[in-house]
């Protein structure tokens, strides 16, 4: 659906990168090759969602380092569409109709920095946890995101030697 919207593979690479996480930030090099992408091509894309005031550019030294502009009027819509062209929606609705007592979702991996790899890896903590219906979804959830869904179950950090540290699973 948003492919055929916005026909730029950078630009939509560019979008999820900034949207799927607020906090994501990157510059020109470095945008460059996480993307394998020409400096031109990443550079124009940048400029267009720049002087649109999608994206706040910062000079830190003699480089510029680029965030989602999170006062723009479309922000929230914007983060909203990444999500859904991601699967998020779709992942989250499933994940809790029937999986036990969720207390958390968690997006960890390549999408919560910002790349677009097609891999969803998704950490659902909870009691009770549902797992044979956990294991068994992940498949049908592929089929609706069209991405690789990889569900982790975990009843306690502390079984599973997760950490949770400023909100964020290291």
């Amino acid at each position: 659906m948003l492919p055929e919207l916005i026909t730029s593979k950078t630009r939509l690479r560019l979008l999820v990168k900034f949207f799927i996480n607020a906090a994501n930030h990157g510059y020109l090099r470095g945008l460059a090759t996480e993307m394998q992408e020409n400096t031109n091509a990443i550079r124009k894309e940048l400029n267009h969602l720049s002087e649109a005031g999608y994206l706040e550019k910062e000079e830190i030294g003699n480089k510029v380092s680029y965030k989602a502009n999170t006062q723009h009027p479309l922000f929230g819509l914007l983060q909203q569409i990444i999500h859904k062209y991601i699967g998020l929606d779709v992942l989250v609705e499933t994940i809790l109709s029937r999986m036990g007592k969720v207390q958390q979702i968690w997006l960890i991996g390549d999408y919560a920095a910002g790349r677009d790899s097609g891999v969803l890896e998704v950490v659902i903590v909870g009691s009770d946890l549902n797992y044979d219906y956990i294991y068994q979804l992940a498949p049908k959830v592929e089929k609706e995101v069209k991405k690789q869904v990889k569900l982790i179950p975990v009843s306690d950090f502390k079984d599973k030697g997760l950490l949770l540290f400023d909100e964020t699973i290291l």
